[in-house]
């Protein structure tokens, strides 16, 4: 009998969680700069030639609870306009209700030669999100429950029209991007118009995220000579960075750096805010490790854990990231460079 009322408690919570604002938070990638179109709307066509990518996030695979996540992009420079343009498609599953969100951005930037050396980048960006919970499939409500056998088979749920139907929504993001030869700084602003997002009647305004990100660039001097015909010697870096992001109550930084010695890059680096915990809970989540390479033909391909350190530990599976990018030939090669310095932040 108490099983059976705590189950209804429960189901009642769940609808209780439904009718109100819903604190969400976005998916986020540890190899964030494996996905530049998702950090910011800035990045679009920093290459300055095109550029494919792929990402994969699984997080908690131990869990039935678990977040997956996959992202493909495409942008491209225009020197006749100095601007970058660029295309994102993403599809992230959270959960055991399974609640999956599918996102297609537009993105857009212009980049300005503010001094000698040193460039700013405006970026723009419009989704398109839309969510859905398998309201009647994955989630059970009371009136489903037999009370003489409550873990036993459900009765068939009555479906109210309009109740848990997919919702879609249009979501606008800005953002900025300072750099010169070694420097970046960045922020974003994402959902500024912070969109409807119930399953329900109601408002339910999906948050807006906020993210400040940077990094320098230091050179660890040149190693032996490429195995080419170029007689350049392979490069060496360290890169020590920064990611500060808020959404909601929620704030997150991560810090760590990059070790690049060419074609390999190792990074480290730690996410969490001990000193500022979120609702009684230690804010805390995981130390990230990362390995990848970076090749001449433009191919990078990039794989990290995060070890989780919160509560939930490392029995969760920790999370599980691939990265794969692909910079395509300049077809503006041979002609004047309208730039005399490469946006220096990692690919990875």
């Amino acid at each position: 009998m108490l099983r059976s009322q705590l189950k209804l408690v429960f189901l009642f919570g769940i609808l209780g969680f439904l009718a109100n604002p819903v604190l969400a938070q976005d998916p986020q990638y540890s190899q964030y700069y494996a996905a530049p179109l998702y950090l910011n709307p800035a990045m679009a066509g920093g290459e300055l030639t095109g550029r494919v990518g792929f990402n994969y996030r699984n997080q908690w695979p131990s869990l039935d609870a678990q977040f997956t996540t996959f992202s493909a992009f495409y942008d491209t420079y225009l020197p006749d306009y100095n601007s970058g343009i660029g295309i994102h498609v993403m599809q992230d599953t959270e959960g055991a209700a399974k609640l999956r969100s599918t996102t297609i951005s537009a993105l857009y930037s212009y980049e300005l030669k503010i001094a000698d050396n040193t460039y700013f980048r405006p970026g723009f960006q419009a989704s398109y999100i839309r969510r859905e919970i398998g309201f009647y499939e994955n989630l059970v409500f009371a009136n489903q429950i037999n009370p003489a056998d409550p873990f036993g088979p459900t009765f068939p749920g009555t479906e109210i029209p309009g109740l848990g139907d997919p919702v879609g929504m249009l979501s606008l993001s800005v953002g900025g991007l300072l750099f010169t030869e070694n420097l970046w700084l960045g922020f974003s602003a994402h959902h500024v118009n912070q969109p409807n997002q119930s399953f329900i009647d109601g408002i339910s305004p999906l948050p807006a995220k906020f993210s400040f990100h940077g990094g320098y660039r230091f050179s660890l001097g040149e190693g032996s000579m490429r195995g080419d015909f170029t007689h350049i010697r392979k490069q060496r870096y360290f890169t020590p960075t920064i990611n500060y992001k808020r959404q909601g109550p929620f704030e997150q930084l991560d810090v760590g750096a990059y070790f690049y010695v060419e074609p390999i890059v190792f990074g480290l680096w730690y996410r969490g805010l001990p000193y500022k915990p979120v609702e009684n809970q230690s804010n805390r989540d995981a130390v990230v490790m990362m390995v990848g390479l970076n090749l001449l033909n433009g191919l990078n391909i990039g794989y990290s854990f995060d070890y989780t350190v919160s509560q939930l530990g490392i029995q969760s599976g920790g999370a599980h990231e691939l990265s794969l990018s692909w910079t395509l030939p300049n077809s503006y090669q041979g002609k004047p460079s309208r730039r005399d310095t490469i946006l220096p932040c990692p690919k990875f």
